[in-house]
């Protein structure tokens, strides 16, 4: 980046800071518009009830305010890739992420798409995309390595349900038979299932609250108030019986 356009970066600081989440609530709701085989991906509730937005508003504020000196962001740039790796976030997508992305800086605040600011952030996310991408490929990389590891989704049957004082335990095992990585406490998988009346698939992740082996995961599943029918929390609990199968990614710890 050009010092230029680090300075139109900074110059974006205070809008951010007043009006972050109707940037990015405005740009989660174009690009989920003009593609809707994202709904897949993202989780559909935490954009109901605004954590998705308030939590990519979070990341690009600070961003912009070290535009300067990534590096100091190491700790979120690990968190961030994390959670992109447990949703199997792929380097592909991030180009339909930052036309979005751009195109919502332009129309949110009222600049044209061919103006110096909108090439700034164009560099400025170019920029973050490769920290990323390269990030998230050595993740995946090192899941597939691990014994049992892999990358990506993979097939587990619900073969155990039993009930706790709040919720149920879910016990998962490979469809594949095929040894699975083990999980430390405080680690999580993501668990993908289909969504009843509509023809999308949605993700949420699971902590895990005890050791795990090599050959099945428990996870807890509570009941979660105030949230939309896209919950995988709820969905599980009322629609999901033993026999049924998920798709779940590897174990990660932040």
């Amino acid at each position: 980046m050009t010092p230029e356009h680090i300075e139109l970066v900074k110059s974006t600081v205070p809008v951010l800071r007043e009006n972050g989440v109707a940037l990015t609530s405005y740009f989660y709701k174009r690009m989920l518009g003009n593609h809707p085989e994202l709904k897949n991906v993202f989780n559909l509730d935490h954009q109901s009830t605004g954590r998705q937005p308030r939590a990519l508003a979070a990341a690009v504020l600070a961003y912009a305010e070290h535009i300067e000196n990534p590096t100091v962001l190491a700790k979120a740039v690990d968190h961030i890739t994390n959670k992109h790796v447990s949703l199997d976030i792929q380097a592909d997508q991030y180009s339909i992420v930052g036309e979005n992305l751009l195109h919502s800086i332009s129309e949110v605040l009222n600049v044209p798409f061919e103006s110096e600011l909108i090439e700034a952030w164009k560099q400025a996310y170019l920029q973050l995309a490769d920290i990323l991408i390269n990030v998230e490929k050595q993740k995946y990389e090192q899941l597939s390595a691990q014994n049992g590891g892999w990358a990506g989704w993979r097939g587990f049957e619900i073969t155990a349900i039993d009930a706790l004082e709040s919720g149920k335990r879910f016990t998962l095992k490979p469809t594949d038979g095929h040894a699975i990585s083990e999980g430390q406490i405080g680690a999580y998988i993501s668990v993908k299932i289909k969504v009843p009346n509509h023809e999308i698939e949605q993700p949420q992740q699971f902590k895990f609250s005890a050791q795990q082996d090599n050959t099945e995961y428990h996870i807890e599943v509570h009941p979660e108030e105030n949230h939309s029918e896209y919950d995988v929390a709820n969905i599980l609990l009322a629609n999901y019986n033993v026999g049924d199968q998920v798709q779940v990614s590897a174990p990660l710890a932040d």
